[in-house]
């Protein structure tokens, strides 16, 4: 029997008319745009080890980016950092590199980032696998969905640096797997996205429960309301930095499709993706059923597709998502879990199958494609 996919549509989205008047002035070039300075200072100019500057070439990174011009150094000189800057900027390897260098030079320090999504997690222990190669860094992820009895034994182990869920974590210091006095050096990182989906109680339960003598770094989208609670108990004299790239959009085409009466969503969008400048494409959905069932129907047009959402297993997701970084398939299908915290090279496309709930999702959203100053496009479905 055929499956209707009109039944996918959004309970509470963000209103039509603004959404139509945001992708209006983006194609007339009126959107906001943070002028940044161009970074000019290289990797080679900082004092570390000879290794971790050998694995930072390697990854192909030779400028500073101007969050890691400011961060890097004032982690270095044991600075408190609170950092407004997004995914893409650089973020995750300006707190990891001086971090890791901290590391070798006093191999009793220990590292704790806390992260909202597994996925987020799953990224950030992978630049630190990179970074940190050849440099006998002992590393865990605690994160659900994955193998607990895994994560214990690394925790048994000592590791140097443990990379965090919420959730997970709470559950190993309430069954004292893990105690965090030890932590002399912690990132919250999108503490914006922890508030958001309920995590503002455990968080200030996880800094009751730090030492008080450590070096803090807090990276949030935004600091306002409920995340700005968080840092009056956290930072101490810390160096505020403010790089947004994702607020300019220049290089992002957004418009908007218009699904015609006599056709569905689903057809068009595979009539889209049949061109071939949709090569790379992350379509979002709103809910984890209706994500699998357009992946599904896809999939049996012969196009290559995967979903990742909260119905799947960690290690699904994973798997998921390398096969489209490394272009196995043309199309991911995600809810919301992925437009925060992904770094994935080279998409074309970002599709709104369904509108987001709000603006500042509609942001993130399409931030997933244009990246790294590459030209991208943004399409919204709507009928």
């Amino acid at each position: 029997m055929k499956q209707s996919f009109r039944q996918f549509r959004p309970v509470r989205s963000v209103p039509k008319h603004m959404l139509l008047a945001a992708i209006a002035q983006s194609k007339q070039g009126g959107r906001p745009v943070t002028t940044e300075r161009v970074a000019t200072r290289t990797f080679d100019s900082l004092a570390l080890h000879p290794t971790l500057l050998s694995n930072i070439r390697a990854k192909g990174f030779i400028n500073l980016t101007p969050v890691q011009e400011q961060v890097i150094p004032a982690i270095m000189e044991e600075r408190d950092v609170i950092g407004m800057a997004n995914t893409g900027t650089g973020k995750t390897a300006a707190f990891l590199i001086p971090l890791i260098q901290k590391i070798t030079d006093d191999r009793a320090q220990r590292v704790l980032v806390v992260a909202p999504t597994r996925e987020l997690a799953y990224q950030i222990h992978s630049e630190l696998r990179d970074l940190a190669r050849g440099l006998s860094i002992r590393s865990a992820m605690l994160i659900g969905g994955a193998n607990e009895w895994r994560q214990k034994e690394d925790v048994r182990s000592d590791p140097h640096v443990v990379i965090a869920t919420p959730g997970r974590l709470k559950d190993f210091i309430q069954t004292h797997v893990i105690r965090l006095s030890g932590f002399r050096n912690v990132v919250l990182d999108e503490a914006d996205r922890m508030v958001d989906i309920g995590f503002l109680n455990d968080i200030k339960y996880f800094i009751s429960l730090l030492p008080s003598a450590r070096q803090s770094l807090f990276f949030s989208a935004t600091i306002t309301g409920k995340a700005g609670e968080l840092l009056s108990g956290f930072v101490r004299n810390p160096l505020r930095v403010s790089i947004q790239s994702e607020s300019d959009k220049t290089h992002i085409a957004q418009d908007v499709v218009y699904v015609p009466r006599d056709s569905t969503k689903i057809n068009t969008l595979h009539d889209l993706v049949k061109k071939q400048e949709f090569s790379k494409v992350l379509v979002f959905g709103r809910t984890k059923h209706g994500v699998q069932k357009i992946a599904d129907e896809l999939s049996r047009r012969g196009v290559k597709s995967g979903a990742i959402h909260g119905n799947k297993r960690q290690n699904q997701r994973q798997y998921v998502l390398n096969q489209f970084m490394h272009n196995q398939i043309q199309i991911l299908l995600a809810t919301d879990v992925a437009s925060r915290g992904l770094d994935i090279p080279d998409v074309t496309h970002v599709i709104n199958y369904d509108l987001p709930e709000t603006m500042e999702d509609y942001v993130h959203r399409i931030g997933r494609t244009g990246r790294a100053n590459k030209h991208g496009v943004a399409l919204t479905f709507m009928d």
